[in-house]
């Protein structure tokens, strides 16, 4: 275990959008070095898809953080509460899955996650949160759900809005929080980590442990990773996303696809890069921004799959890039397009289809190149920038000229 607390508390406090608190995080640091008991981190995990984004490796990195440490993580695959589905940010109650699903999404996560973490049983716990939630009787749903009150549940900011908008709240979806609450208690945990979308569920979790007599666990919050459109939460439905499991290529590709503005957002959040280092990457005065742009895609490339990994992905990337435009007629034709628009509009106003199914077609077949790079999601809103440069086939260009 790393003895010297100052270097804990600077390490799991990077990259935070808040700690609640950092007083009761050095205590339990000190109390640890002490004993000599490593503290108990714990991450819930709902296998309600069968793919990670790097959106998800966010909390999974700061895991690794008290990992690294000397601390134990304790990984909660929910495949009890995914049934339920957590209605954070849901406008509208959540389908339940079936347990057959639960559990074909579960078995890709751990896979999924040891790029990131430690698997080694020694640093991480892997349980399931069926192992106490599925044995309760309906008396112990009832003293479960008398810890807590209705006004407080409406605190959520979640079922606030939709009880404002009139919308529906079901009474299952109240338990969510509880069930969570409830596993921090089961496993004793010292610390919980979560995004920002569940500082509720994690400070409910401070409450049931007092109600258990237990020391009340540390909460820390991180941000949420901004998808590559650089305005929405990174999502696999909003097509703004890159997966963990994307081979090498389109890794590095739609990371330099990131608006600028974005660079030191994932330079912390996906990468273990100094301060001083990322401050001078993205000072334009000190680095041009597409250098540290290249520097942040190989260093995500890097941490997915390795350093020499990364230097290949680059180098295809300027092979393709330069063939995209180094044979380019002198007379390509301008096209005026928004900043922001749907792939499928792009392909139509380009010229390149005819039609939104022939759009369609085209892009699934991998036929539309945006600066080299093939579009990989017809749904998707494609982020654009003035110079551009849109290609079908060898022979049809279009420069893309956007908004001042």
């Amino acid at each position: 275990m790393i003895r010297d607390v100052d270097e804990q508390i600077r390490v799991l406090s990077r990259g935070c959008e808040h700690i609640y608190s950092e007083d009761e995080l050095r205590k339990r640091i000190e109390r640890a070095i002490e004993t000599g008991q490593p503290m108990r981190a714990k991450l819930g995990m709902d296998p309600t898809a069968p793919d990670l984004t790097l959106g998800h490796t966010v909390v999974l990195g700061k895991l690794r953080d008290f990992q690294d440490m000397g601390h134990k993580a304790v990984l909660i695959i929910g495949d009890y509460t995914a049934r339920i589905g957590d209605p954070t940010g849901k406008s509208k109650t959540r389908p339940v899955l079936s347990e057959a699903d639960v559990d074909a999404n579960a078995k890709t996560y751990l896979d999924q996650a040891g790029k990131v973490i430690d698997l080694s049983p020694e640093k991480l716990e892997i349980r399931r949160n069926s192992e106490w939630l599925a044995p309760m009787t309906f008396a112990d749903v009832i003293r479960l759900a008398g810890q807590t009150t209705v006004a407080r549940m409406m605190e959520r900011d979640t079922f606030a809005n939709r009880q404002a908008a009139g919308v529906e709240i079901h009474l299952h979806e109240l338990f969510y929080p509880m069930m969570q609450a409830h596993d921090s208690v089961c496993i004793n945990a010292d610390v919980e980590l979560g995004g920002n979308d569940q500082t509720f569920n994690n400070l409910l979790g401070r409450e049931f442990q007092r109600n258990a007599s237990q020391r009340p666990q540390i909460v820390v919050i991180m941000p949420l990773l901004v998808g590559i459109d650089g305005h929405e939460k990174m999502s696999k439905s909003l097509g703004n996303y890159i997966a963990v499991t994307d081979a090498p290529s389109d890794m590095f590709g739609k990371t330099m696809s990131i608006p600028d503005t974005l660079m030191r957002n994932y330079f912390e959040l996906l990468t273990r890069m100094p301060d001083g280092e990322i401050g001078s990457l993205v000072d334009g005065g000190s680095t041009h921004p597409r250098d540290a742009k290249v520097a942040l895609a190989k260093a995500v490339v890097a941490r997915f799959y390795d350093a020499a990994t990364a230097d290949s992905a680059a180098e295809e990337f300027a092979r393709i890039h330069r063939a995209g435009q180094g044979g380019l007629p002198d007379d390509i034709p301008e096209l005026p397009v928004s900043s922001k628009v749907g792939a499928i509009e792009l392909t139509r106003q380009a010229g390149f289809a005819a039609s939104n199914g022939e759009a369609r077609r085209l892009i699934a077949e991998k036929g539309v190149r945006l600066n080299g790079e093939p579009l990989l999601d017809a749904n998707a809103e494609i982020v654009v920038h003035s110079g551009d440069i849109l290609q079908r086939g060898k022979r049809r260009f279009v420069k893309l000229i956007t908004p001042e």
